[in-house]
């Protein structure tokens, strides 16, 4: 009887071996280069996706994010090519000052994703003006507000960051949208009135 379990086995051991050993290996495929067209240049090849998120490209590259070394750093390592890639370079640029450049990144995004990498400058910017540096936070909150003008944390911090400036007429207008979109009866409603009631009565 054992024996026969042996030699069972040792049979079904030989036709795995032989199902593994005879199944064809999948090959790769690889798509065909574009060819030239008679007279011009072939294309350039396409490099292949980023493996690293936006998020951890920013994390690498933020030391470098000021007015001296973010232009070298930005040309040595690039920002990943996605919507939150792109968003992060403008975040990079905004911090270091350059707000121009900041926003030229997001206006070459297509229209659609334009709002997403905003969001990305947002979210970067948000703990700086929570640390009230205002002459950092109140460019950034505009920037955020070219793109994303519903956002009303940043229509606040824009327009407290614009008061604390000596902006009032600026700060003005940004504290009023943000009363028209936020509603709720907090530190941050109480904070914009009191501080429109003394724009308006200087």
């Amino acid at each position: 009887m054992i024996k026969r379990l042996y030699i069972a086995g040792l049979g079904y051991a030989a036709i795995c071996a032989y199902v593994i050993l005879t199944k064809p290996t999948p090959r790769l495929t690889v798509a065909p280069a574009a060819s030239a067209a008679p007279g011009q240049k072939p294309p350039h090849a396409v490099a292949p996706p980023r493996t690293t998120s936006g998020f951890e490209w920013f994390q690498q590259t933020k030391p470098f994010c000021n007015m001296v070394e973010v232009e070298n750093r930005l040309r040595q390592a690039p920002a990943p090519s996605t919507r939150d890639g792109q968003g992060f370079r403008a975040a990079c640029l905004a911090i270091a000052g350059k707000i121009d450049s900041a926003r030229a990144v997001i206006q070459a995004l297509n229209p659609g994703d334009r709002g997403t990498a905003a969001s990305v400058v947002f979210e970067v910017g948000h703990p700086v003006a929570d640390a009230g540096d205002d002459r950092a936070a109140g460019p950034m909150m505009e920037l955020v507000l070219d793109f994303w003008p519903q956002n009303y944390m940043a229509q606040y911090h824009a327009g407290m960051s614009e008061y604390a400036l000596g902006q009032p007429e600026i700060a003005q207008a940004h504290l009023h949208r943000f009363l028209d979109l936020y509603q709720a009866h907090d530190g941050w409603r109480s904070n914009a009135m009191t501080v429109l009631a003394r724009i308006e009565h200087r």
